[in-house]
């Protein structure tokens, strides 16, 4: 195997781990009761708010609902996606 492909499987199981911690992240927002000051759901928001706070300010809330973890799961899909598809050029 390739040092590309390495790389680029790699890659992808990053994008693969960390959509699925962005899915738990939205899920626990709607539960009133957790907060995200203390562990270990500080250390989620830690990790994914900083990519969604990017989409946050590109689609603001619209009617109390924030619509932009979708375009952040959209834009992360799509880049596993490509990253994914690089070893079957290499």
């Amino acid at each position: 195997m390739s040092s590309i492909a390495l790389l680029a499987n790699t890659l992808s199981t990053f994008i693969t781990i960390y959509t699925g911690l962005l899915f738990v992240r939205i899920l626990l927002t709607w539960f009133p009761n957790i907060s995200f000051y203390n562990q270990p759901f500080a250390t989620l928001a830690q990790l994914t708010d900083p990519y969604l706070n990017l989409f946050r300010s590109i689609i603001p809330p619209l009617g109390g609902m924030d619509f932009s973890p979708m375009l952040a799961i959209i834009v992360l899909q799509l880049l596993g996606s490509f990253v994914a598809g690089i070893p079957a050029f290499v």
